[in-house]
């Protein structure tokens, strides 16, 4: 097999080829494609601890994908991320150290700055690292949905309800899936052909929301997926994936990175209906017959 020349290009195959993939393999793909940032300086033992697999594993992976070994895959991560990723690794580095020294006496402003910082990097990485080709799409398919559902829960429902909040103003009928009482089923009963879900969800990934998902597929509904990997439950059954990595702090992933993600979404939306109203009203304009006044004048 070829290997890879890209980040996109090697997440991509491993993607659509991780349904024939063994168990070993499997995990191994979800954590290369989960940790894309990370795999600029893990080691194989790192991978060999967390997904429980051999060593020799990590290296049939990286063959499997077209490469030498896990030196030649690790490679290409290295390339496409050396210069995004050199803040990132250093202020995860400075908050370990800090954490190290005595976490017990740290001033607060010292906690603050250090989750401002690594949500900073964040930003800057999605930034840097958004596909284009994905989210233009994102923004077609909201722009010629019928109607739009969205569906978070847990940790995603402020990311939800924020844009259950804003994209009404676009005029777009618009269901927020709050689960309220359990009743996801019931919330989704309407959705059909030409609505649009949005499905917001990160590991370890919320049941409702893959079962909304699941129903949205059936009804040949689109599905635009915001998730942490293409090999999320919800993003092998979208039309459109839009990928987000938090920023972790002592434990805690943050929500910066994903809200700004989604109001980029909605302010790209509202950009481009407005020119199509705006194109509207001038070919309507266009075709007005002027008036007996108008042609006096």
């Amino acid at each position: 097999m070829v290997r890879s020349s890209s980040v996109e290009d090697l997440v991509r195959r491993i993607a659509g080829e991780y349904d024939a993939l063994s168990r070993q393999l499997k995990a191994i793909a979800r954590y290369v494609t989960e940790n894309q940032q990370r795999m600029i300086v893990v080691r194989i033992r790192d991978i060999v601890d967390t997904c429980g697999v051999q060593a020799s594993a990590v290296v049939r992976f990286a063959q499997y994908f077209g490469f030498s070994g896990f030196s030649e895959m690790q490679a290409v991560f290295r390339d496409a991320y050396a210069n995004s990723t050199v803040t990132a690794a250093s202020y995860q580095q400075r908050i370990r150290a800090m954490i190290s020294k005595n976490p017990a006496k740290m001033k607060s402003f010292e906690l603050a700055r250090s989750f401002l910082e690594a949500c900073q990097s964040g930003i800057g990485a999605i930034g840097e690292n958004l596909d284009a080709h994905a989210f233009d799409k994102a923004v077609a398919l909201l722009q010629n949905a019928k109607h739009i559902y969205i569906m978070g829960v847990r940790r995603m429902f402020p990311v939800a309800s924020y844009l259950g909040y804003v994209l009404p103003r676009t005029r777009k009928r618009v269901v927020l899936i709050d689960a309220m009482g359990s009743m996801y089923r019931e919330q989704i009963e309407s959705l059909a052909k030409g609505d649009v879900l949005i499905a917001i969800s990160m590991s370890p990934y919320g049941e409702e929301t893959h079962f909304c998902t699941e129903i949205a597929v059936e009804r040949q509904a689109s599905v635009l997926a915001i998730t942490d990997s293409s090999l999320s439950p919800i993003s092998r059954l979208a039309a459109v994936t839009l990928l987000v990595h938090e920023a972790e702090v002592y434990n805690f992933r943050a929500l910066a990175c994903t809200m700004s993600l989604v109001q980029s979404l909605f302010i790209a939306l509202a950009y481009r209906l407005e020119l199509d109203l705006n194109r509207k009203s001038h070919r309507g304009q266009a075709n007005v017959p002027h008036s007996g006044l108008a042609a006096g004048k």
